[in-house]
């Protein structure tokens, strides 16, 4: 990954922790790491524990943010989800997998957010 990348990513994590807290939600943990993967953004929105997959681009000539979240990655989020859910030792609780997608306009960035961007699948 080269150094332009990495600075995108991280400014466009930056963006999205203050665009989500203007949403109303309440960050809790930022690239949560586990042996089964990571989840950029774990928050709360009410009761409801949200998994928040970020995806930045510097622009959409090559397709839209969401489409780097196929199966296989949603996959991924939800095995790392019931790990986080099973270590924090939280039960009966509402969750949802949002998705973030970003992208820069110029100068400003432009998000858009999917909520329940996809569902639990059995494993």
């Amino acid at each position: 990954m080269t150094v332009e990348r990495l600075s995108l990513g991280k400014e466009g994590e930056l963006f999205a922790v203050k665009y989500l807290k203007k949403q109303g939600y309440k960050i809790k943990e930022q690239n949560y790491n586990t042996p089964v993967g990571e989840i950029d953004i774990i928050a709360l929105d009410g009761k409801t524990i949200v998994f928040i997959e970020v995806k930045t681009r510097q622009s959409i000539c090559y397709g839209s943010p969401f489409e780097a979240v196929n199966h296989r990655k949603q996959r991924q989020i939800q095995k790392t989800a019931l790990y986080y859910l099973g270590s924090k030792k939280v039960k009966n609780k509402a969750l949802r997998f949002d998705v973030l997608s970003l992208y820069m306009d110029g100068e400003k960035w432009q998000a858009q957010l999917i909520q329940n961007a996809f569902e639990v699948s059995s494993f």
